[in-house]
C-alpha cells in the first residue's frame, strides 16, 4: 500500500483530498468535527517533514454553483485551532486566487481551497478540471475515505497527473486495513448486524455477507419488510412492498449457506412518528393497524445480544430503531453496549460502519470502546460488497 510514510515531503507541496463534509448548524457552527480530526495526523506528518499542505474538499450538495451556506470558509476558524496555525483560504479551487496562493505557499503553511462541488465538473470526473487542480501541488494524497467510492475529479481523476507521486493518507490506510480485516481475515464466529430503513440499500451487501458470516442479524426499519413477507401484520411501519419476495429469497439463501439469520422477536410500537407518542411492545408481525414499529423490543435485545456476545468479529451497519428519538433509542443503545462488551471482554474485533451507525456510537459516547469506527458509510458498504473503489484504484494503479 502506497502510504505517505514512503515519502519525505520536505520542500514539497502536498495536494490532499480530505473529507471535510461536516454538519453545520444554522449559525455555521460544526456539530461533529470527527472527519476533520481524522485528517490531522496526515496533515501534521507533511508539515513536520517540512512540506506545505493544500487541502481540497466538498461540503454539502450545492446546486450548480457557489452558495454561501456551503462555503468551506465556515470551517476555517476550527481548522486553524485544530492545527494551531493560521490556515489560509482561497475563495476558489482552481481560479487565479487558488493558483496564486498555492504558488506562494511556503513550508509549514496550510491552504484550504473553496468547495470543489461549486463546479459541476468535480462530480462529473472532468479531466480538464482535475488537471487544473493537479497544477497546485507536487504530490497528491488521498485521505478522503468517505468519498473513495465516487469517481470524481478530485478523488480518482487527479491522481493520473501524479503517476509517481500519489499516496494514501493515514486515514485512508487505516480504513482499508480495518475493512480488509473484516472482509478477508475475519476470525470466526463472524456476525454482521444490519439495520437502517431499507432492504434495497443493503441487498448487495447482505448477499456478499452471506458468503462470509456465521450470523446475520437484521433490525431497524428493514426488518418490517421481512416480517410482512413472512405473513405478519406491520401496521404503518416502514415497508418496501416490492422487496418482499427478495426478503424470502435472502432467508432461503441464508439457510442454504448455513448462515444463522436472526430477525426481531418483538417490537416497540408507537401510534405516531413522534418522541412523545403513546408506545407499547408487541410480538413481531402483530402490530395493530394504525401503529408503527420504531425500535426492537426486549426479547429481541436479549436474542441479538447473546449472538453478539459469542462472536469474534462484528460488523455493524445501521441502527435498530429511531435512535434519534430518546424514547426509541433503547434497542440501538443495547446493541451498542453488547458490541462494546464483546470487544472489551471477549477480544472481539468490531468495525462500525459509517453514517447512522457512527452517529449512534458517537451519541452514546462509545467511539473509543469499539475496535474501529469508519468515517465512510457508502464507501465502506461498497468495499464490503466487493466493489473496487475508484479513489483506491487511482492510487494503486
Amino acid at each position: 500500500m502506497r502510504t505517505i510514510d514512503q515519502c519525505n515531503f520536505n520542500d514539497k507541496k502536498a495536494l490532499i483530498r480530505v473529507d471535510f463534509n461536516v454538519p453545520l448548524d444554522s449559525d455555521f457552527n460544526i456539530t461533529d468535527d470527527k472527519r476533520m480530526r481524522a485528517a490531522l495526523p496526515t496533515i501534521n506528518k507533511i508539515l513536520n517533514d517540512g512540506g506545505a499542505v493544500i487541502l481540497m474538499s466538498h461540503l454539502g450538495r450545492p446546486k450548480g454553483g457557489p452558495e454561501d451556506k456551503y462555503s468551506l470558509k465556515h470551517i476555517l476558524g476550527d481548522l486553524s485551532r485544530m492545527l494551531d496555525l493560521e490556515v489560509k483560504f482561497a475563495d476558489d479551487c482552481i481560479g487565479p486566487d487558488a493558483v496564486e496562493k498555492a504558488k506562494n505557499l511556503v513550508p509549514g503553511q496550510v491552504l484550504l481551497l473553496e468547495n470543489l462541488r461549486f463546479y459541476k465538473e468535480e462530480e462529473k470526473g472532468d479531466r480538464a478540471f482535475a488537471e487544473k487542480l493537479s497544477k497546485l501541488g507536487d504530490v497528491y494524497v488521498n485521505d478522503a475515505f468517505g468519498t473513495a467510492h465516487r469517481a470524481h475529479a478530485s478523488t480518482a481523476i487527479v491522481a493520473e497527473f501524479f503517476p509517481k507521486d500519489k499516496y494514501f493518507g493515514y486515514l485512508m490506510a487505516e480504513e482499508l486495513k480495518n475493512a480488509e480485516k473484516v472482509n478477508h481475515g475475519a476470525e470466526k464466529p463472524f456476525t454482521a448486524i444490519m439495520g437502517g430503513a431499507k432492504v434495497s440499500d443493503k441487498i448487495l451487501l447482505i448477499e456478499s455477507l452471506l458468503e462470509k458470516v456465521d450470523n446475520l442479524i437484521i433490525g431497524g426499519g428493514m426488518a418490517y419488510t421481512f416480517a410482512k413477507a413472512k405473513g405478519g401484520e406491520i401496521g404503518t411501519s416502514l415497508l418496501e412492498e416490492d422487496r418482499m419476495a427478495l426478503c424470502l429469497e435472502l432467508m432461503e439463501k441464508a439457510k442454504a449457506k448455513g448462515v444463522n439469520l436472526y430477525l426481531p422477536l418483538d417490537t416497540v410500537i408507537a401510534d405516531k412518528f413522534d418522541n412523545e407518542a403513546s408506545k407499547g411492545t408487541v410480538d413481531t408481525g402483530k402490530i395493530p393497524a394504525d401503529w408503527m414499529g420504531l425500535d426492537i423490543g426486549p426479547k429481541t435485545v436479549k436474542l441479538f445480544s447473546d449472538v453478539i456476545a459469542n462472536s469474534k468479529t462484528l460488523l455493524w451497519n445501521g441502527p435498530m430503531g429511531v435512535f434519534e428519538m430518546a424514547n426509541f433509542e433503547q434497542g440501538t443503545r443495547a446493541i451498542a453496549d453488547a458490541v462494546v462488551a464483546a470487544t472489551q471482554n471477549n477480544g472481539a474485533f468490531s468495525l462500525i460502519g459509517g453514517g447512522d451507525s457512527a452517529a449512534a456510537i458517537a451519541k452514546f459516547n462509545l467511539e473509543d470502546k469499539v475496535s474501529y469506527v469508519s468515517t465512510g458509510g457508502g464507501a465502506l458498504l461498497e468495499y464490503m460488497e466487493g466493489k473496487e473503489l475508484p479513489g483506491v484504484k487511482a492510487i494503486n494503479d
